[in-house]
Parts: C-alpha cells; sequence; structure tokens
C-alpha cells in the first residue's frame, strides 16, 4: 500500500445516477474500501430515487458521513428523526429514510455505506 493516496471525485471510478436525475453518487475505490459523495438534489428522496434500485422497503445500508452543504432529514424505521446540515459529522444505522431539505441540493461524503448503495438488487 502506498503511503500516501489521492483520487479527485471529479474523476470518480464509478458514478451512479439516481432516478429521475436527482443527483448521482461518485465513488473512488481504494485498499481501505470505497469511499463516496452524493449529491442529492433537491426534491430526492431514498423512498422515491433509490428504493427502485435497492428493492427493499427502507435504505438497508449504514452510513458513516459528514455533510457538505445543503440539509437532509432522516427518519428510522421505528420513527426517529433527525437533520443534518453542513458540517455535521452522521452516523446512520440500517433501516431509514431520507430526503433532502430546501432547495439546496445536499451533498455528502460517507465512508462507510456508499459502496453497494444506488446498485441494483
Amino acid at each position: 500500500m502506498p503511503g500516501i493516496v489521492r483520487k479527485n471525485f471529479d474523476s470518480a471510478d464509478e458514478v451512479r445516477p439516481f432516478e429521475d436525475g436527482k443527483g448521482e453518487l461518485d465513488l473512488v475505490n481504494t485498499d481501505r474500501g470505497p469511499v463516496g459523495r452524493a449529491v442529492f438534489e433537491p426534491g430526492w428522496q431514498w423512498s422515491r430515487h433509490v428504493k427502485p434500485l435497492a428493492g427493499t422497503d427502507s435504505c438497508q445500508a449504514a452510513h458513516a458521513g459528514y455533510v457538505v452543504s445543503g440539509r437532509m432529514k432522516v427518519v428510522m424505521d421505528d420513527g426517529t428523526e433527525d437533520e443534518v446540515g453542513p458540517g455535521d459529522f452522521t452516523a446512520i444505522e440500517p433501516g431509514h429514510d431520507a430526503w433532502v431539505l430546501g432547495d439546496e441540493p445536499c451533498v455528502m461524503l460517507d465512508w462507510v455505506g456508499f459502496g453497494d448503495y444506488a446498485v441494483s438488487a
């Protein structure tokens, strides 16, 4: 493994578009696993724009990420909810829905849950 690894999301190893043009996931692969940058456009909601790809009732990915810009609401299957915004670190367990709040895209980085995210089941 090299001492320094540099990758750029603008030259991602893989790009996964969301349904209806509501954003995309840019994925870079590293020796330590994939890292993703997702741009969720206003109006994006997991249950409308990723669920058709995932084929599950709610998002079953665990996430550990950082919100670069925009805001998102997350609602767990048990009803627990929270909002995340710029500068927030968030850890989200499997079993949730989420959607963009407001009219600004939500940009998030994730070190855990984007490897298998937005992939056809």
